[in-house]
């Protein structure tokens, strides 16, 4: 394997992870107007989030730092293209941390409403923004030859946005539900339940959707083999969520956006921004590419950091492990897995 092709399978790895993991405390936020119907379940269920989401966010940062470093043409024509889509990202990022740090440093019951709706809202725009703008990249942006975008700060906004910010939703929504399943005891726990029971299906359908599509315009037989073992990995989810199986349930859901990523940015490959306008327009990975010498010096660097990272954030999930009730003052029991 090439070291273009490496640093192609490493970026997909991170925007992977990133979705994986950030994805359940996104829909754990995104849920607690749904499920926390007390203040004692929404304070449960930020605690299940509350010692990992920020470390999550450190592979949103990882990501986009590779996209940088080793395809600098990528990233000038798909950070401009999208300019609206990741300053939302941002600002729904931002307004979420500050939310999650101020709501407990009051006890005043408005103040924690309004903080808590803050950390809800801006975890729905986030999603929202980071699906629309990984959509628009892989089904298609109105790029000219020079890799700038045709139209004014909409033009790349369209179809592909929108089902690229619904997939990423629909996905965080179910998997935040099976997390906080899997994580907590009593009534949020039977509530997260009947919502992934009843909304897994549905939730799914725009991620394969977005999979298929990109399958259909350029894939092959083996991401069309991983597609079709995203789809199965649904029907093995709703059959583990029947069956009370939650850490079966969680893994299957998982299973789902790991092999419909593979999908998409497999079916992609060499193709990292494509054009609407002319298939002659599109940006491939040896045109974004930096030098093999510097892709060379970036490899020895993340094999000697990388695992330390990956070690650091496996810990921490470790560590916390336990399963959570309302009353802080109950001790834990540890989890044990379906």
């Amino acid at each position: 394997m090439d070291l273009q092709t490496l640093w192609f399978a490493a970026v997909a790895v991170l925007w992977t992870g990133f979705l994986l993991l950030e994805g359940f405390d996104f829909g754990v936020a995104a849920l607690l107007p749904v499920l926390g119907r007390r203040p004692a379940d929404r304070h449960l269920m930020l605690r299940s989030i509350g010692p990992l989401w920020d470390g999550n966010e450190v592979w949103l940062i990882t990501a986009a730092g590779a996209v940088f470093a080793a395809f600098p043409g990528w990233y000038a024509t798909w950070l401009p293209a999208l300019y609206l889509p990741f300053v939302l990202v941002l600002l729904g990022l931002i307004v979420r941390a500050v939310a999650f740090e101020w709501r407990h440093s009051s006890h005043d019951a408005r103040w924690d409403s309004t903080w808590t709706h803050v950390i809800t809202a801006g975890s729905l725009v986030a999603a929202l923004g980071i699906g629309a703008a990984l959509g628009a990249t892989t089904l298609g942006l109105p790029i000219d030859a020079d890799g700038i975008r045709v139209g004014g700060a909409l033009a790349g906004i369209g179809w592909s946005a929108l089902l690229g910010g619904l997939a990423v939703l629909g996905f965080s929504l179910v998997h935040g539900a099976v997390f906080l399943a899997l994580k907590v005891e009593g009534p949020v726990r039977a509530a997260a339940w009947a919502f992934a029971r009843r909304w897994s299906l549905v939730a799914a359908l725009p991620l394969l959707a977005w999979a298929g599509l990109v399958q259909l315009r350029s894939g092959t037989a083996v991401t069309a083999a991983l597609w079709l073992v995203a789809a199965l990995s649904v029907l093995v989810a709703r059959q583990f969520l029947r069956a009370d199986r939650e850490g079966a349930a969680f893994t299957a859901w998982s299973v789902l956006l790991l092999a419909a990523a593979a999908t998409i940015f497999g079916a992609a490959y060499p193709v990292v921004v494509p054009s609407t306008i002319d298939a002659a327009f599109d940006v491939t990975v040896a045109d974004a590419s930096v030098s093999d010498y510097t892709l060379t010096v970036m490899t020895w660097v993340a094999g000697f950091g990388l695992p330390v990272v990956l070690g650091y954030q496996a810990w921490t999930y470790w560590v916390f492990r336990q399963r959570l009730t309302a009353d802080p003052e109950t001790p834990h029991r540890e989890q044990v897995p379906a």
